[in-house]
């Protein structure tokens, strides 16, 4: 459960994770299933590279050494704390970077990276199997490689015909729920950022007076998913039956359960989901400018890409990659996810994790 004790899940329409459920699209020749690769600069074989990255990446054994089998270029894991720490961290070494790709990320923190000119324009040919929803730079400075959404999570016995489970981001303000649910602190928390923004995109102009409601009605805030879920929500002894979570947490539950359980004890309110995505990008200044556009190309193969979900319990990017059925079984989505342009994100977010704890902490 690595992924899930440690940040936030990057999703598409839920056609775009059907097709992932199964597609028999061609994958063309290049790497493991990748579009093959035309007119790129053939990577050096002995060549060593450093894949820059959040603390929450995790790979299944033999992942990367089928790369290097493929392309005699091997790659070293350069961990650089949250997501939040990796972008602060290279931008202070931009243009004499730490290493040469970088995987991690996400919507909510692309535009800082974006605005410190940290990569270097690559269109992977892979793209073809990647939906254009997902990639949210015309100018391929970063190449989308998964997704997934934050929603509120419920644990499913708690609630019955006297208390329906919430439907909406207004029902959890209402006073049949008070003191019901437990949120993380977005500033210090990406899944209470996520949550956060959803509100944003639902209430405009009256997420304010949203959060206000939320305070009245007895919201508990934590520092982190895990104080959250393991602390106040139930699954974790708790007394909240509600949780800002994960829309995977249900399968991984099932996953984890010991003893063994056939169905997710939680489910997702799938109005409540702020939709994730997380890039890749070669970092500008790379000595290693083919090597790295090859590693790029990798992390959109269906080696690759079906390694992500029981890994780091996101969905994969590419349209050709099968899903776990674990997460066939398990996972709930969203029609419509809320989402924010990460231009308007970069510009607004430091000033809205101030109101917002003007509003809820103090």
């Amino acid at each position: 459960m690595h992924r899930i004790l440690t940040r936030v899940f990057p999703i598409v329409a839920a056609a775009c994770v059907l097709a992932a459920c199964g597609s028999d699209a061609p994958t063309g020749v290049g790497l493991s299933g990748s579009a093959p690769t035309t007119g790129a600069p053939e990577p050096i074989a002995g060549q060593a590279i450093t894949l820059v990255t959040h603390d929450s990446f995790w790979v299944s054994p033999g992942t990367l050494e089928a790369f290097t089998a493929e392309t005699g270029v091997t790659v070293t894991i350069e961990y650089a704390g949250d997501t939040g720490m990796m972008v602060a961290t290279s931008i202070l070494t931009a243009g004499n970077p730490i290493g040469d790709v970088m995987y991690g990320v996400d919507n909510t923190f692309l535009q800082r990276a974006l605005d410190a000119d940290l990569f270097e324009a690559y269109e992977s040919p892979a793209l073809v199997n990647v939906p254009e929803s997902l990639q949210l730079d015309p100018g391929h400075r970063v190449t989308p490689i998964d997704f997934g959404d934050v929603c509120a999570n419920y644990w499913i016995d708690r609630f019955d015909d006297d208390l329906p489970v919430p439907s909406t981001l207004a029902d959890l303000a209402d006073p049949a729920y008070k003191g019901l649910l437990v949120v993380e602190n977005p500033e210090t928390s990406s899944p209470g950022l996520a949550f956060l923004l959803a509100t944003i995109a639902e209430f405009g102009d009256g997420w304010e007076d949203y959060w206000r409601s939320l305070r009245d009605n007895d919201v508990a805030v934590t520092a982190g998913w895990e104080d959250a879920y393991y602390g106040e929500f139930v699954s974790g002894g708790g007394d909240r039956p509600i949780v800002i979570s994960y829309a995977s947490s249900p399968p991984a539950e099932v996953i984890y359960a010991d003893p063994p359980v056939d169905t997710a004890p939680t489910g997702v309110i799938t109005d409540t989901c702020f939709r994730q995505v997380e890039f890749a990008g070669i970092l500008a200044g790379t000595t290693h400018r083919a090597a790295a556009e090859a590693l790029i190309d990798f992390l959109l193969s269906d080696t690759f890409q079906e390694d992500i979900p029981l890994n780091m319990f996101v969905f994969p990017a590419s349209t050709t990659a099968d899903l776990p059925q674990a997460f066939i079984d398990h996972v709930v989505l969203p029609d419509d996810p809320h989402t924010l342009a990460h231009a308007d994100i970069g510009a607004n977010r430091n000033a809205w994790t101030e109101r917002w704890t003007e509003i809820v902490l103090r």
